[in-house]
């Protein structure tokens, strides 16, 4: 669908990203013979000659010879062919990125639910990207949901605690007239060293509505008072992939 979509549309008018690595809930091949069927995949149901940017999806997961060994030197051989222009990888812990990126060579990370209003752990990482010219996309800034009026999903890792401290804060914003949604896109997105924010939906009018968020004042005085009331679980997360991944990580409760 996406691929007829963009058919009509000038290939240099848009920019293309896709990941691989992960399939389905617990299904991980980070081989190189895998990593390149995705990408021919990709390029053959987008009807291109290339992709922008191919990011290895939640590598965590697996020993990190398989990343350092393998995975990337695939992308890297990918950059060379001319398929992929850019070549990335996405995680959970921000202590995989302290630990990974001063030994491989990508050109950009996707870290998800680390720069939120209940947690800010990714700006500790910029330094190390802004020296390195690693570009940066900052995903989820709803929190996988815990910053939404729906209710967090069940599936959600998130503890007990955090939960209930993420929807009493959005409890508040609504009798104030507010969806906390729009607060924290606000927040997330108006930080300038951190030059893309991920929102992902398959509603087109969440997509406007996001948009024109970012584009609207900032209720500077709500925003105080959420960020007093996600004082007592900031930077709580969960565990995700390895054990070496996640020492020493403010883990919820």
């Amino acid at each position: 669908m996406l691929g007829k979509a963009i058919a009509e549309i000038p290939r240099d008018q848009f920019f293309l990203s896709t990941k691989a690595g992960r399939y389905g809930a617990d299904v991980f091949d980070f081989s190189r013979e895998r990593i390149e069927s995705s990408v021919e995949e990709s390029l053959k149901r987008l009807h291109t000659d290339y992709l922008d940017v191919l990011f290895l999806h939640d590598i965590e997961f697996v020993p990190v010879t398989i990343i350092l060994e393998e995975a990337v030197p695939t992308l890297l051989k990918l950059k060379e062919q001319g398929k992929i222009r850019f070549a990335g990888i996405c995680g959970l812990p921000i202590q995989l990125f302290e630990k990974l990126l001063p030994q491989v060579n990508v050109d950009a990370i996707i870290s998800y639910c680390h720069y939120s209003m209940n947690d800010t752990s990714l700006l500790g990482l910029l330094p190390l990207l802004e020296e390195n010219g690693i570009g940066l996309v900052n995903a989820s800034p709803l929190s996988m949901g815990l910053l939404g009026t729906r209710g967090t999903p069940e599936w959600h890792p998130a503890s007990p605690y955090v939960k209930e401290t993420c929807m009493k804060a959005a409890e508040y914003c609504a009798a104030q007239g507010t969806d906390i949604a729009k607060l924290a896109v606000q927040f997330s997105t108006r930080n300038e060293r951190i030059p893309t924010t991920l929102v992902s939906t398959a509603n087109p009018e969440n997509i406007r509505k996001n948009a024109m968020w970012t584009d609207e004042p900032v209720d500077e005085g709500l925003l105080l008072h959420v960020l007093e009331m996600l004082k007592p679980v900031h930077n709580e997360t969960w565990l995700s992939g390895r054990p070496e991944y996640n020492e020493n990580i403010g883990v919820s409760r």
